[in-house]
């Protein structure tokens, strides 16, 4: 080291500089781009055509604040009963579990078929395509667009969500089946096993830890749904129940309530779920 230093005047003890290469700029890149600068063009628009008469933001914000104060420390219940409340919040739940259990089953066939270890890229593509297609449009649209079939209510709520939970668990386990080890699918089929027994001897085993805390995250995610829905699309349970305490009885208390009962099962799921995820982790 002392040789080099003598031997080089402009030695520094530091490592010599590495070149990081560069993001090529491609059309993925460009598209991304364009469709940033044309969102924050139309945010501009909307906040410089925006109609502000009449519109005091001091006035709006404490009186948000004091209906907030009444909702959270006036909680009460007037037109609904502790048991009509619990019965919409497991109706609520209900559709939630419908709604997943659904998605995952179909999810889990078209997955196999969307992993690109185990299909060919055509039929990838194709699958993916599609899902990602259904999965940027809104939930609430796809329950308002199956309602124009089949009516307002739990059966056009059950489809929708259904719809959009499908499209994103296939994403969700696709990429789980994706992450196995090529060698091990090589060296099933080199001990001439075919493509069901791969499938359940070595994917679904693997990824079984993967899939299950996919299909949970999901089903929080339609609890949270469902809740929407019932005003939406009156699907009925406690969504309704609030929308009717809103708009119809204008009780900013028992919408306070029903809010309670709302996180407090939310937290429930989440404690669930963190255990689930725990014990599945650490088991052997």
């Amino acid at each position: 080291m002392d040789m080099l230093k003598s031997a080089d005047p402009h030695y520094s003890g530091l490592p010599a500089p590495v070149s990081v290469p560069l993001k090529p700029f491609n059309k993925a890149a460009f598209m991304i781009r364009v469709t940033l600068l044309g969102l924050v063009i139309l945010s501009i628009y909307g906040f410089i055509t925006f109609d502000y008469r009449g519109v005091n933001t001091l006035d709006g914000l404490l009186a948000s604040f004091k209906n907030f104060k009444v909702m959270f420390t006036q909680a009460h219940f007037k037109h609904l009963t502790f048991g009509e409340a619990l019965y919409g919040i497991l109706v609520t739940v209900g559709l939630a579990f419908l709604t997943t259990l659904f998605g995952g089953i179909i999810a889990l066939f078209l997955g196999l078929f969307a992993a690109r270890n185990l299909s060919n890229n055509k039929v990838s593509n194709i699958i993916k395509s599609i899902a990602a297609f259904i999965r940027a449009v809104p939930t609430v649209l796809w329950v308002l667009i199956f309602a124009v079939a089949a009516g307002l209510g739990s059966v056009a709520a059950v489809v929708g969500m259904t719809f959009h939970s499908v499209s994103y668990l296939i994403k969700a386990y696709s990429e789980s089946f994706e992450e196995l080890d090529e060698g091990v699918i090589e060296a099933l089929k080199g001990s001439g096993a075919n493509w069901w027994q791969i499938v359940n001897q070595a994917v679904l085993p693997t990824a079984l830890t993967s899939i299950l805390s996919w299909t949970f995250f999901r089903f929080e995610i339609n609890f949270g749904v469902a809740v929407a829905m019932g005003a939406a699309a009156g699907a009925g349970g406690i969504g309704f129940d609030m929308f009717m305490a809103s708009s119809y009885y204008l009780d900013l208390g028992e919408i306070g309530m029903i809010t309670y009962f709302i996180l407090a099962f939310a937290i429930l799921l989440e404690v669930f779920a963190t255990k689930l995820k725990a014990r599945l982790h650490n088991k052997p």
